[in-house]
């Protein structure tokens, strides 16, 4: 019974015996609460300093530039508090504009939890610092900054107030589902649609866009969305498969973020219409006030629909003009507690459109298409190219022994040919997701990763092959050894980034086909692989050595290989439409995302 008092003894002589020092290196995590550092000397009172931030309103998730500024100082602490209860923890979290001057707090000692607190990392003086602050999804609605500043050991400021950040008026996304549909429901009552709506007029009197192009929502589930104007507003039909929330949102590119957005969310067997706005690839954040006018729903057998009404022109703060050009996206997913993200990638129109100009009857694409390149060029370059090259230059060198191309033995020139195309299109294929996201994936997992030794493994290869010794050179079969296992291990690498890239968002085959397809590929490879080692296995067991003469083993194997010239031929021709066929099967299936 002694332990726990001794364990919480502990821990306040840890705490107490940490606060006896000073913190040159800017560790300060101690002095987390009172922010007061201990260097047994009492407080200024008239600050010097100033702190400064870039806007007086924020979101969750939304980041602050938070500065700094003053006479000349060697050590500072910052933090961000509940502006109406500053005793309580530090919030949030901070980002570091320079490392070599600040410092992330992020031990839980005492109490400053992670990153909620930035220190400098050494005596060296400074008259400025410049930090980012990241609003948590549970702040308060009014948020101050806090800063203590040391100017030498015994001259010091403690808790210098900056000024005070506050949300908007407007409903958070961590606010539970229910209540946020309650409040809405209110003062926006929907209604029971009596049958479902349909596609007629899609093109004529309506602008729809439709997934598959035959939707039509009276009777097939699919994802379809219809806007008609109707004089200053604008009649909205959505429907699709889903028992959570079927969701559009008009943005000014093709990224999620500042984006106004339309959610009908089923929640206790109602369907409720909400208008949100969408920050980045944080929940969305609902509005306090309905814009929308006439709702009507129906849930049945898995389908969602819904329309309301809304005018063109809207003086709520995040709602677009209907009369000008957007990109649509149409999505879905889960909405159990929260919204989810969406279940796969949106449906998004290949260019900008105005509603309410001339109707239109389109279609979008779940995936971008410099993404759709980028797995194209891949599918050729491994599934077609690569193959061919490697079944050439292993068992048709002596098929081909008596033919040349350009000067030069044909397999030789069919296999080189076949590999620098392999690439050409790996190293046009390679760039495009950087050129799409603009840098480097963090969504992606392993795939990236693969994909780069793959690239490095590709341009190796034919590096490599630039220094070949000659044929009865001694470290020719060391090179021999060295060119098979790098290729090897490169369309092995490649193999397995395909299958994780075919189930990424922005790449999203159908599944379970993409696997099994992709299974049926390697097996058909490596089956057709191991058929052409036999047939060799064979007829090299065909050959008579008489006299353990080289030239007459060699001359014998040679008569041998080219006895089987007919049956290797024929291997090769089904082996290439076969594999022509699986690249048109991937092609198209990237086709219809």
């Amino acid at each position: 019974m002694e332990l726990p008092g001794l364990g919480f003894a502990v821990w306040m002589f840890i705490c107490f015996y940490a606060s006896v020092g000073g913190y040159p290196n800017g560790k300060v995590r101690e002095a987390c609460a009172s922010m007061i550092p201990c260097h047994g000397s009492s407080p200024q009172l008239s600050p010097e300093h100033t702190i400064t931030v870039n806007g007086t309103e924020f979101k969750p998730g939304d980041r602050i530039e938070v500065r700094l500024s003053g006479p000349v100082f060697e050590g500072f602490f910052i933090q961000a508090r509940d502006a109406e209860h500053l005793e309580t923890p530090a919030l949030g979290s901070f980002m570091l504009a320079d490392q070599r001057v600040s410092q992330l707090l992020t031990f839980f000692v005492c109490v400053c939890f992670q990153n909620s607190a930035v220190s400098h990392t050494s005596k060296a003086k400074k008259k400025h610092i410049k930090v980012y602050w990241i609003a948590p999804g549970d702040a308060p609605k009014r948020v101050q900054f806090l800063a203590t500043v040391v100017k030498k050991y015994k001259t010091f400021w403690v808790k210098i107030p900056g000024p005070i950040v506050s949300q908007p008026s407007a409903l958070s996304p961590t606010t539970p589902l229910h209540a946020t549909l309650e409040a809405i429901s209110t003062s926006h009552p929907v209604s029971w649609l009596s049958k479902p709506f349909n596609s007629s007029g899609c093109g004529r009197t309506k602008f729809c866009i439709r997934s598959p192009s035959n939707c039509d929502p009276e009777s097939a589930s699919c994802f379809f969305l219809s806007f008609q104007q109707e004089r200053s507003s604008v009649f909205i039909e959505m429907s699709g498969p889903s028992e959570g929330y079927l969701a559009f949102a008009l943005s000014h590119d093709q990224w999620m973020g500042d984006d106004d957005a339309y959610l009908c969310v089923g929640q206790d067997h109602r369907v409720h219409t909400i208008t949100a706005y969408l920050k980045g690839r944080s929940p969305p954040v609902f509005d306090s006030e309905s814009a929308l006018e006439d709702a009507s729903w129906r849930l049945a057998d898995g389908v969602l629909q819904c329309s309301f009404r809304r005018s063109v022109h809207l003086a709520h703060k995040g709602r677009f003009n209907l009369d000008a050009s957007y990109y649509i996206f149409l999505a879905d997913g889960e909405a159990s507690g929260v919204i989810h993200k969406h279940h796969q990638q949106p449906l998004i129109t290949n260019g900008m459109y105005n509603i309410t100009g001339l109707p239109q009857d389109i279609g979008g694409t779940r995936s971008p298409q410099l993404i759709k390149a980028h797995g194209g060029l891949m599918f050729i370059a491994w599934i077609t190219t690569v193959s061919i090259g490697v079944i050439v230059a292993r068992f048709f060198k002596p098929v081909w022994s008596h033919s040349f191309l350009l000067g030069k033995e044909m397999w030789f020139q069919v296999h080189r040919m076949l590999m620098l195309t392999t690439v050409m299109l790996t190293s046009i294929s390679f760039v495009l997701p950087f050129i799409y996201r603009g840098g480097w994936s963090q969504q992606a997992g392993f795939h990236p990763y693969l994909g780069c030794t793959v690239m490095a493994l590709a341009i190796f290869q034919p590096l490599m092959a630039g220094f070949r010794p000659s044929h009865h050179a001694p470290r020719r079969q060391l090179f021999n050894w060295f060119h098979w296992s790098t290729g090897t291990a490169a369309r092995i690498l490649a193999v397995v980034t395909m299958f994780l890239g075919m189930n990424l968002t922005a790449l999203d085959l159908p599944d379970p086909w993409d696997t099994y397809t992709m299974i049926a590929f390697v097996t058909w490879h490596v089956g057709v692989e191991v058929l052409l080692e036999i047939h060799s296995y064979c007829l090299i067991r065909k050959v008579e050595v008489i006299e353990y003469d080289r030239v007459q083993i060699l001359q014998s194997l040679t008569s041998a290989e080219a006895e089987g010239r007919l049956f290797k031929q024929l291997v090769l021709t089904i082996y290439v439409c076969g594999n022509i066929v699986f690249l048109v099967a991937f092609l198209a299936a990237i086709n219809q995302i």
